[in-house]
């Protein structure tokens, strides 16, 4: 099984950002969407990559010759419907949203021929990452589980970056590796609040419903992993964030860029928070120089919760980050 990730975005979106030089406007068009932005960041890290996505009508045209244009892989089917888009200002400084279309709802024969070439891309990669849509109407939750579920019983290591019913459907199918937000753990009620005790129930219930491995982005908070049975928070170096936006995208596609090339957990989750962490410094999602997060990750350390209830500390006898490596599924 070749040493590459499958990146399942259903529906890429076209992004219009209007930004000032000087006293002129400056109109940018990018390809973009959850997927992207992972498949942009693996492709950073010198990891194979390719995108399986779906494309119609004018917007979709224009992001799939962007992501053409980019060199990213791609895997594409058509449709009869657009792509959706969004317009953002930030000749101001932050990001107003100016406009948002949503895109297509896939018919059946689409859902179809999305899903048969994102099963035959994810079984020729060793990992697959499952992303969301912008808009829930584009593709039905079930279409989720069944891919985790025929991807991981056949030997391709599946991790999700998704949230609400989409989460629900892929746990359904079971994940090697679930990445999601405090944020999106409040929204979905899986959490009453962000204290780290509440967080950590959270995670735990998680991996009872399907997810082997967690880990829960904190924005400025340290994130929380949930390794084999092991709790641990991810202490970053302080650095002045330019774009809060893309920074866990970023750690889901060096936590897969690591596991693709045979790596073990704790390396892939301290390289995936050295990815998130530089890319909050650039106003590009999905950005960032390989050899520069390779210097960074020296800085990125796992350790115990103070005062957590039910976390192991690695000087207790209890498992190390290090021996983790063992304990984790590889194809």
């Amino acid at each position: 099984m070749p040493d590459s990730v499958m990146v399942f975005a259903p529906s890429p979106q076209l992004t219009v950002t209007i930004e000032r030089n000087g006293d002129d406007d400056e109109i940018h068009l990018h390809a973009g969407g959850q997927g992207v932005w992972v498949a942009r960041m693996i492709n950073s890290l010198g990891v194979p990559v390719r995108l399986v996505s779906a494309f119609g009508n004018e917007t979709g045209n224009v992001v799939r010759t962007l992501i053409g244009a980019e060199g990213l892989p791609l895997a594409a089917t058509d449709t009869t419907g657009g792509n959706g888009a969004y317009v953002h200002d930030r000749r101001d400084g932050p990001r107003t949203e100016l406009a948002q279309a949503p895109g297509h709802t896939l018919t059946r024969h689409e859902q179809d021929e999305l899903y048969g070439l994102a099963l035959a891309e994810g079984l020729q990669a060793r990992v697959a990452v499952l992303t969301g849509v912008a808009d829930p109407r584009v593709l039905p939750p079930d279409t989720y589980r069944r891919l985790a579920a025929d991807l991981r019983r056949n030997g391709t290591t599946v991790i999700a970056d998704l949230s609400g019913d989409y989460l629900d459907a892929a746990l359904a199918g079971t994940l090697d590796v679930l990445k999601v937000s405090h944020e999106e753990l409040l929204n979905d009620g899986r959490s009453p609040d962000d204290d780290t005790t509440s967080l950590v129930t959270a995670m735990r219930r998680l991996q009872t419903d399907g997810a082997a491995n967690i880990i829960v982005s904190r924005a400025e908070k340290p994130a929380l992993t949930l390794l084999d049975q092991q709790i641990l928070q991810i202490q970053l170096p302080q650095l002045e964030p330019a774009d809060h936006r893309g920074a866990g995208d970023s750690m889901t596609a060096g936590i897969a860029a690591v596991l693709a090339q045979g790596g073990d957990l704790p390396t892939a989750v301290r390289t995936g928070a050295a990815a998130g962490a530089l890319n909050v410094t650039r106003h590009g999602l999905g950005t960032g120089r390989a050899d520069t997060i390779t210097r960074l990750l020296d800085s990125v350390q796992l350790t115990a919760p103070p005062d957590q209830p039910g976390a192991q500390h690695p000087e207790s006898g209890h498992t190390t980050p290090q021996e983790l490596a063992g304990k984790v599924r590889h194809p």
